[in-house]
């Protein structure tokens, strides 16, 4: 009786694999975990500091001119700058996380070396963005030339803004990371060309409009455009 009841039984899952969902693969290392507690106790730390320039930083994006007025306060523009260092610390988790950059000599790495390894390539392109902007720094005029290159500061804040709360929202929604990729990606590029036009516009104040393409080409588009070769080639 016991094995009639045995040889009787069926099974009800399916021996085929269930197809795989859009999650990105994705582990959590010590690292990350240590970065986002950090992040979250500067950013209450600084609260204040952040509501106070939020009107400098819409004023910077409908006019040129706004710019200028962040920087002429002291208190302002560094409270500014402390804001955006801050925000390179949730900018790194979502480079890691959705794998923002995501180049072929970083697959086999260990989460918490993956996590280090786009921590140096983001950091090597910020400075040499900087070492590019010491170097074609012009003799003259150059206070318009250094507020051209620190309305970088400002657009940082507004892009990683856009891209936290549309991640948080898409979270709650249980969007797939794919499609979260998607989105920050397309923001970024949005944010970013906004940038380009308004670094644009303080330049031509000093320079003639060849200058000017020429200093966008070399002071931005050179270096975003080596990172994106090396997460496309490497």
């Amino acid at each position: 009786m016991i094995e009639e009841a045995f040889r009787r039984g069926r099974l009800l899952l399916s021996e085929t694999p269930s197809g795989g969902d859009s999650t990105l693969p994705v582990d959590i290392p010590l690292t990350e975990t240590v970065i986002m507690v950090v992040f979250i106790l500067l950013m209450l730390m600084t609260l204040k500091n952040f509501i106070g320039i939020l009107p400098f930083l819409s004023d910077s994006v409908l006019r040129a001119r706004g710019s200028a007025a962040l920087e002429n306060s002291v208190r302002v523009s560094r409270d500014r700058n402390g804001i955006a260092l801050i925000l390179l610390l949730p900018a790194l988790l979502l480079l890691y996380r959705y794998r923002l950059y995501d180049p072929h000599f970083v697959q086999g790495m260990s989460s918490d070396m993956r996590l280090l390894t786009v921590a140096g390539v983001f950091l090597g392109y910020l400075l040499l963005r900087f070492l590019l902007y010491l170097w074609l720094k012009p003799r003259r005029r150059s206070d318009d030339y250094q507020l051209a290159y620190r309305a970088g500061y400002t657009f940082f804040i507004l892009m990683m803004l856009l891209v936290l709360v549309t991640v948080g929202v898409l979270y709650l929604l249980q969007v797939n990371d794919l499609t979260i990729r998607i989105f920050i990606l397309a923001e970024s590029a949005f944010v970013y060309l906004i940038y380009l036009l308004r670094r644009g516009q303080i330049l031509s104040l000093v320079c003639n409009p060849l200058a000017t393409f020429l200093y966008l080409c070399a002071l931005e588009l050179l270096p975003t455009g080596l990172l994106v070769a090396s997460a496309m080639i490497l």
